[in-house]
């Protein structure tokens, strides 16, 4: 993913901002003690970008991928309408456990910008939902361009998804961060009907670090700079997703992007390691036995 990409990585500060003050109290709304089920997986499966990952003689990628990691951020979705049949294809090529991840299609956020797109959500979702259980939440993502001035599209949208179906949301045009009485309207909105709000973590639009969890899922979308830093980055987020484990979230969805995206099951590797020592998990580590970790 090259969305907030730079060439000098070296010279950001990659420190994780404070929690917005709200975070805590909808993780304390909720806390009680059951364990957060943890997802973390990559954003593609083709073999061309996690080159590699697949041992030789692999025939079929997802199969493998669903072997290693437990969910997938499916941004082919955005890209192209799928039928139901192959959604069911996907399900059956799957574990019990595995999770789908799927964007929005592009005609929903892009194109009609959330304007008149009932019928078409409303076949997107029909498709979908022959992933059956292993369906997650589905994300939003919105053009660069963006901007609050169709606030209400947002309302309407967001009021109108259908409550049975997990959903996040992100938000990239500046102005959406700017202003403070804008953020904290989006911020009540996707609270009131419990939406999530995707955090990205990226190097040229540390912006979008709101650490303000509007309910109990942190979604978020990591991406690294191919550089040293991606690990100590990751460091960073084991202690702060162990911090809100301890406040009550209820879901991590953290998915891993690189620049160069096949540098992405290393990293993910790494972190899944991190996430198990300090936050009690037992996710499979992704070529544990064959790949040379960076731990």
């Amino acid at each position: 993913m090259k969305f907030g990409s730079v060439n000098n990585p070296e010279d950001i500060d990659f420190t994780l901002p404070q929690d917005h003050p709200q975070t805590a109290k909808v993780l304390n709304k909720v806390k009680d003690d059951n364990v957060a089920d943890v997802f973390v997986g990559c954003a593609k499966w083709n073999r061309a970008d996690l080159k590699g990952f697949y041992p030789k003689g692999i025939k079929d990628e997802l199969v493998y991928y669903a072997s290693q990691f437990n969910s997938i951020e499916m941004n082919a979705t955005f890209y192209r309408i799928f039928p139901a049949e192959q959604f069911a294809k996907w399900y059956d090529k799957t574990p019990k456990g595995f999770k789908f991840f799927p964007k929005l299609n592009q005609e929903i956020s892009h194109w009609k910008r959330l304007h008149n797109t009932k019928d078409i959500v409303n076949n997107y979702l029909i498709n979908a939902s022959n992933l059956k259980e292993k369906l997650g939440t589905v994300f939003l993502q919105m053009n660069n361009n963006f901007t609050p001035k169709d606030f209400d599209r947002v309302v309407s949208f967001i009021e109108n998804w259908p409550k049975e179906i997990p959903l996040a949301v992100e938000f990239r045009h500046a102005n959406w961060f700017a202003d403070a009485s804008v953020s904290e309207d989006l911020y009540q909105l996707l609270e009131i009907n419990n939406i999530s709000n995707i955090i990205v973590d990226t190097a040229g639009r540390r912006d979008m670090l709101h650490m303000r969890l509007t309910n109990a899922t942190a979604f978020v979308r990591y991406v690294g700079a191919n550089h040293k830093s991606d690990y100590t980055r990751l460091d960073d987020w084991v202690d702060r997703l162990k911090i809100w484990q301890d406040q009550g979230v209820k879901e991590i969805d953290f998915f891993i992007h690189q620049n160069i995206e096949k540098e992405s099951p290393l990293l993910s590797a790494y972190f899944i390691k991190k996430l198990n020592q300090k936050l009690g998990c037992s996710l499979t580590i992704p070529n544990e036995a064959s790949q040379q970790l960076l731990f």
